[in-house]
């Protein structure tokens, strides 16, 4: 019996899993690693890192499987997480995570340019981005920039360790370069506006759309990773994106919700809508003649783990007593509103200077009663993006719910009460590693289409429905919340640029 294999580089640690050619999981490995974060708002991984983790838990997904051969395997990462690299593909400086936002003043030069490719953007590139860290390099790091071989994604670097090429993912192409697949292509006049006219020399030459082989395993790959059989490398791209694949397939109106560290949001819809509020419409993205929109929440999972445990001081074995006590509390009685732009907000304002907040604290507020809070806030900021999807024109039908938000009933409960609309969690698997065995068994002729497979591979869902009560009392907090953004929107933005000391003339 010949296997699949897929393998997902998240924010904290690599995942592995061995699928049947039925869907049938048959190992699991992961394997953790650190971020650096050596300013507000930077944030960095070193890419040898990630191969070593990815070393780790594949053999221990394939030890607990029995080392069967593999036919096939793809791989998923955050994007843009981005690494700079020489020719021999050794790291020239630590990865720039997908969550730093130190190119922002790049990113706010891309909204001035005039380009018919932007609209796919939303008219600018965000921060987080390739391209806006492309060229914060080539501004702050010019000889490190200069030296780079290859500015690539995540994704594109295990592709490379893997096989040895250099190929692209056209996921991340369209969602993350400016590259137009229904017009030009990489778009190197762009490129030259943003003072990186050299930067398609640095990318992946060649583009593989989703699902398409790129090529078999490298003998010295398949030796490291103890892998047995061809095991064809297919197309991957973003972990996010790709969860359409694994509730279903993508259809207009279903909306993917992953909600882990932080939050994303994807769709596919038929026909294009260019609202200022989403990242896309994205051409060919997932699915060839089909449009994806995105949309985030920089920071949600994280935001509930710093006021847990960091700003608490409650350690993580102790959280869900922490979660049971705030779970208990009625909503909104607290008087605490937390705003959850930790790390700015991706969508809809696509404001990397916005800040976190706590506002209406008091001598006799509780930390209880501030994790109550946060959890609600991240709700609030969920509720916005939605929001700004339907008043887009973009279909919110189905709302499906997957990562670390269905191990958090609280957290869980009041994202279902503030929407007031029901929520299909999705039970068992990781979205991300499961949708990497559809790709899988799509490349390799195992199965039909990407969409054939997808509907094979589909995981059962349970409803949770919304309290009317609830959602009645959260409609108070949420007006709350978008006018606390829009009163603390310009001391956020001091914030982010604070100024020294005075010196006396």
């Amino acid at each position: 019996m010949t296997a699949l294999l897929a393998i997902d580089l998240g924010t904290e640690s690599a995942r592995a899993c061995v699928y049947a050619a039925d869907g049938a999981t048959l190992g699991r490995g992961e394997s953790g690693y650190p971020t650096v974060f050596p300013r507000p708002g930077w944030a960095e991984q070193d890419p040898e890192d990630w191969w070593r983790a990815v070393v780790f838990a594949v053999r221990a997904a394939l030890a607990e499987a029995g080392s069967p051969p593999v036919a096939g395997l793809a791989v998923a990462t955050t994007a843009s997480t981005v690494a700079v690299l020489d020719a021999a593909g050794r790291p020239l400086r630590p990865a720039l995570l997908w969550m730093d936002a130190r190119a922002s003043a790049e990113s706010e030069l891309t909204a001035a340019a005039d380009h018919r490719v932007l609209a796919y953007a939303g008219g600018a590139d965000a921060v987080e981005w390739l391209v806006p860290k492309a060229m914060w390099l080539a501004r702050n790091e010019p000889e490190t920039y200069r030296a780079a071989h290859r500015i690539t994604e995540a994704v594109d670097y295990l592709v490379w360790r893997l096989t040895g090429e250099w190929a692209g993912s056209r996921m991340n192409a369209v969602c993350k370069w400016n590259h137009d697949p229904l017009g030009t292509g990489l778009p190197d006049d762009l490129y030259a506006t943003f003072g990186v006219p050299d930067l398609r020399d640095k990318l992946p030459g060649r583009i593989v759309p989703v699902g398409d082989p790129v090529a078999p395993a490298g003998a010295a790959a398949r030796e490291e990773l103890g892998i047995r059989g061809q095991a064809m490398v297919c197309a991957g791209g973003i972990d996010a994106h790709l969860s359409l694949l694994a509730i279903g397939g993508a259809r207009t109106g279903r909306v993917s919700m992953v909600s882990g560290t932080s939050t994303a949001f994807v769709t596919e819809i038929g026909t294009p809508v260019f609202p200022p509020t989403v990242w896309g419409p994205y051409p060919d993205a997932l699915n060839a003649g089909r449009w994806l929109i995105e949309g985030g929440q920089v920071s949600s999972g994280s935001v509930l783990t710093w006021a847990g445990e960091a700003l608490l001081g409650c350690p993580r074995a102790e959280l869900p007593r922490l979660i049971a006590e705030a779970a208990a509390l009625p909503p909104g009685e607290h008087g605490l509103l937390v705003l959850d732009y930790f790390m700015g907000n991706r969508t809809p304002l696509r404001d990397p200077k916005l800040r976190g907040a706590v506002l209406g604290l008091t001598l006799a507020s509780r930390p209880v009663e501030i994790y109550r809070a946060a959890v609600e806030g991240v709700a609030y900021g969920t509720r916005q993006v939605l929001e700004s999807f339907v008043e887009g024109g973009v279909p919110v039908d189905e709302v499906y719910v997957s990562g670390g938000i269905r191990h958090n009933p609280l957290w869980l409960r009041t994202t279902a009460d503030v929407l007031g609309r029901p929520l299909r969690l999705v039970e068992g698997d990781n979205l991300t590693l499961r949708a990497c065995a559809v790709i899988a068994a799509a490349g390799t002729g195992q199965t039909g289409s990407l969409a054939e497979a997808a509907a094979g591979f589909a995981l059962p869902t349970r409803t949770v429905e919304p309290d009317g009560i609830h959602h009645e009392v959260y409609q108070r907090g949420y007006a709350d919340y978008r006018a606390a953004t829009a009163a603390t929107r310009g001391i956020a933005h001091r914030l982010t640029t604070p100024r020294g000391p005075e010196v006396p003339v």
